[in-house]
């Protein structure tokens, strides 16, 4: 049963594989520059699991992504964006699936990662990012996947009035 106030479980999934992913290729590329062996073990191990585990969350992701594609309410132009995204997000998750096969054999076969592969990661980091970008503008400048848009309020709208202060009280 999906809940009532969330149209599909994209915007959920997604923000794992953002979080995940750009860790991932923060810390192989740190591990690059640590001289103590013990800190690059542990950015190496960590960064390995917030690769695979972001991986996983990237198939639920576009998985998620393709029922949001084909159900969610939109317009012409939306639908023109929605277009640019998805093609974003299926390079990007071909992408990282590519990496994350090739960590899974680095691991087994007991293999360091060299800087074509802290590289690529790279690479496939910006294009998430700017996949994620494209998912935004989905949301902010279209309205897609929301289920409705606060109206504009009157021109007597004032937040003065909230009487929020601006510094804490002093207890003298």
């Amino acid at each position: 049963m999906m809940i009532t106030i969330l149209p599909n479980w994209h915007p959920i999934f997604v923000h794992f594989t953002v979080a995940l992913l750009i860790v991932a290729a923060i810390m192989h590329l740190l591990s690059h520059f640590v001289s103590d062996s013990g800190l690059k073990n542990q950015l190496t191990i960590t960064a390995r699991w917030n690769l695979w585990i972001g991986t996983v969350f990237t198939v639920l992701t576009v998985a998620a992504g393709w029922v949001a594609f084909n159900t969610v309410a939109h317009d012409e132009p939306s639908h023109l964006a929605m277009i640019e995204h998805r093609n974003w997000a299926m390079v990007t998750f071909a992408a990282l699936l590519g990496i994350a096969a090739w960590e899974v054999y680095l691991y087994r076969h007991r293999k360091g990662k060299g800087w074509l592969f802290t590289a690529l990661l790279a690479l496939a980091a910006s294009l998430l990012l700017s996949t994620a970008w494209h998912g935004g503008e989905l949301v902010y400048r279209y309205g897609l996947g929301v289920m409705s848009m606060p109206k504009p309020a009157g021109a007597d709208h004032d937040h003065e009035q909230d009487n929020i202060p601006t510094a804490l009280p002093r207890n003298d």
